[in-house]
């Protein structure tokens, strides 16, 4: 990786940006996105529909642009953590992060021996297939590996300073839509109960060093936030950004062609 990796970025405040991907696991993707700019990639499995075998391989394209991957995996098991670290995801996000307890089960999850207990596979996707010594190897990926908590429940809120102190945990990353239901406020993303949860969670990164992170719909939402101290800003997803450029292209044409269809008769 030539750029800083998801550990290093994690130790600065500096803004980061990045791009949700839900749809495109191309294998131009990763250079699409790097030559845009990026700074990481927020590869979503959650809603997406993506398999293992999809993120096995969309992961080495990010690779080959060199740019450092978190993937969202569809639930806080064991399973889907390990798995997805295995084939070589730098960064993991889980949903629903709603108490010190689930904080703990993760990062045990995430880290190998002293700092957890994942299981160990060694020589395959996430050392680059590589040998090497053992204690060398696991203490390599404790280092690279990173941890991204979504704080999307009101119960989630109430723990935020407790799961931002536990030791492993990287970034809070606030699920704007989900912690809006879960407030009994659906998509009110300006009322005071909505904005009064998004301070506690940003006081509870300061207090403890930790990043914040959120999924941001235009530039903004970006620049209000980045206000409110996040600096993991990940702009709109490959859907919504192709569709809203593909709509204003068509609906330039369109109008331009009725006019000039106008102005010949």
């Amino acid at each position: 990786m030539s750029g800083p990796s998801l550990r290093e970025m994690s130790g600065s405040t500096e803004p980061k940006f990045g791009h949700f991907i839900v749809e495109f696991a191309t294998p131009g993707i990763g250079h699409i996105l790097k030559n845009a700019g990026c700074d990481f990639v927020l590869f979503d499995c959650e809603h997406s529909g993506f398999g293992f075998e999809t993120v096995k391989a969309a992961i080495r394209y990010f690779e080959a642009a060199r740019l450092p991957t978190i993937v969202r995996v569809p639930s806080r098991e064991y399973q889907h953590i390990a798995r997805a670290l295995d084939m070589g995801a730098e960064g993991i996000m889980l949903p629903m992060v709603s108490t010190p307890e689930e904080a703990r089960f993760i990062v045990d999850s995430v880290k190998y021996v002293p700092k957890g207990n994942r299981g160990v596979a060694l020589g395959i996707a996430h050392d680059a297939y590589k040998g090497g010594e053992v204690l060398a190897k696991l203490a390599a990926q404790n280092e690279r590996s990173a941890v991204f908590a979504q704080i999307e429940t009101k119960e989630g809120v109430a723990n935020a300073d407790a799961i931002a102190g536990t030791d492993g945990i990287d970034c809070l990353w606030v699920g704007h839509f989900d912690l809006s239901c879960s407030l009994g406020e659906p998509g009110q993303f300006q009322s005071k109960t909505f904005l009064d949860a998004i301070e506690t969670v940003a006081q509870a990164c300061r207090k403890h060093g930790k990043r914040l992170g959120r999924l941001v719909p235009d530039v903004a939402t970006g620049v209000e936030y980045r206000g409110k101290g996040f600096d993991f800003l990940c702009y709109s997803g490959d859907v919504w950004t192709y569709q809203a450029a593909l709509k204003a292209g068509i609906d330039g044409l369109r109008a331009g062609c009725a006019e000039a269809t106008k102005g010949g008769k």
